[in-house]
């Protein structure tokens, strides 16, 4: 395919004085996956998907998909909404050693490589490439040095250059991926610490990534590949935790957004970028933050329509004996509860606060539950249970107004799964506002 990767693309109009940006979703969560589909469909627009290490590795991570598998998962529900497959960017996020800290570094990194490589394989075009955690043979007791970073961070970009060669010969038309350097603080997935100070990442350190990246790239032959490096990630002042939000401060992240104007083929990746107010991420996109990633932000709004939902499912079928509630919010509650690895390093304090944060903490730890057995078989019950009646229209305003008013103008159907779709799209309206001039 000769054509430019499309974040390319946006690389060249930012460079041009054009404030474009994408919304980059990282999420295997359907209702998700679905909305950022619609509304790529509404706005005739490309989408930016992408999975982490954790989720999709070639051992299945959290989600049980190698990225092969998530491909095709992906695609299947582009086509069963009717979405263009070819509109569809693929991304790994923090691809690295990250899921495997506890091996020594030889082991972690042969286990990235070969993750890498099958991402490529399977036709992932924007690879995030991310060796900053220390490893069980580094030392603990200093942070991993900024030449270790970056030559790891080279091997695997050498892992996946290989694999793309393999796939250029399987498929000569296979789309250039394209890379991103460089990581933010705090650790991705919000504050654990409410109190903690959030610190910009200097000019300084920006500067010494993308140099000793590029030193690294040469020792390992790669001087082609750096053209295809489109952007850093920095903590340009945006983050969230249990219940604050960071605000986006253009004029704090001022000296940063100059330093970038010595590179014409960079961009900044700005993470963390949930919660933010449309209008903050609009500033982002005008100081050259043009991959806006969001998660948790979705998954939230998510899990508020079907809270929501079970609540409505209360009021309207409690007493109709012949029907089953699904319990659904308990039941999430009581997955959580009884493992509780995926929140614990999170949620921290008096019980009360520790109940409050599983249900409703804007870090939204209980996204990695919906896998369980017990709890799909709640969702889809409660699914079930309000398909199989006409939801009156004064309960849905009094629990999703603004999915009410969309209802009464035609615009979504009065189903419970378009609701919670459409809570979700309400998000990606404000990053669709932001990374479009």
């Amino acid at each position: 395919m000769s054509d430019l990767h499309p974040l390319k693309k946006i690389v060249k109009e930012q460079k041009g004085g054009i404030a474009k940006g994408i919304c980059s979703v990282c999420s295997a969560n359907p209702y998700v996956l679905r909305a950022t589909m619609e509304k790529g469909k509404e706005d005739n627009s490309q989408i930016l998907i992408e999975s982490t290490c954790n989720q999709v590795n070639q051992y299945g991570g959290y989600t049980g998909r190698t990225p092969q598998e998530f491909k095709e998962y992906v695609e299947t529900m582009a086509d069963s909404i009717g979405f263009p497959r070819e509109k569809i960017i693929l991304g790994g996020d923090h691809l690295g050693p990250n899921t495997w800290q506890d091996e020594t570094s030889e082991q972690a990194l042969t286990k990235a490589e070969e993750m890498v490589r099958q991402y490529v394989k399977a036709g992932y075009t924007k690879i995030h490439l991310d060796a900053s955690m220390r490893l069980a043979d580094d030392d603990k007791s200093k942070p991993l040095s900024s030449e270790t970073i970056a030559d790891r961070g080279a091997r695997l970009c050498k892992s996946a250059e290989d694999a793309f060669q393999e796939l250029k010969k399987e498929n000569p038309d296979a789309m250039q991926p394209v890379y991103v350097i460089g990581t933010e603080v705090p650790t991705p997935g919000g504050m654990q610490d409410e109190e903690e100070e959030l610190q910009l990442t200097s000019v300084s350190d920006f500067k010494e990534t993308v140099e000793l990246s590029k030193k690294a790239f040469e020792k390992y032959s790669l001087t082609t590949a750096w053209e295809n490096v489109v952007a850093v990630v920095v903590q340009p002042g945006v983050e969230f935790g249990n219940n604050k939000v960071v605000e986006y401060d253009s004029q704090a992240a001022q000296q940063l957004v100059q330093a970038l104007k010595e590179y014409d083929n960079l961009v900044f990746e700005g993470h963390s970028t949930d919660y933010q107010v449309p209008e903050a991420l609009k500033e982002m996109v005008q100081d050259n933050i043009a991959i806006l990633k969001v998660g948790p932000a979705l998954t939230f709004a998510a899990r508020e329509a079907l809270f929501a939902l079970a609540m409505i499912e209360v009021e309207l079928l409690k007493y109709e004996n012949e029907i089953v509630l699904s319990n659904f919010i308990d039941v999430l509650d009581i997955a959580m509860i009884e493992n509780n690895k995926n929140w614990k390093k999170h949620y921290h304090g008096k019980e009360k606060k520790v109940r409050l944060d599983r249900k409703y903490s804007l870090s939204d730890r209980s996204r990695y539950y919906y896998s369980v057995p017990e709890v799909e078989e709640a969702l889809a019950k409660l699914i079930s249970n309000l398909k199989s009646v006409e939801i009156p229209i004064s309960l849905i305003d009094q629990y999703l107004p603004v999915q009410y008013k969309k209802i009464r103008r035609g615009l979504i159907d009065n189903d419970p799964e378009a609701m919670v779709v459409d809570k979700v799209v309400n998000v990606l309206d404000e990053y669709s506002f932001a990374v479009n001039p």
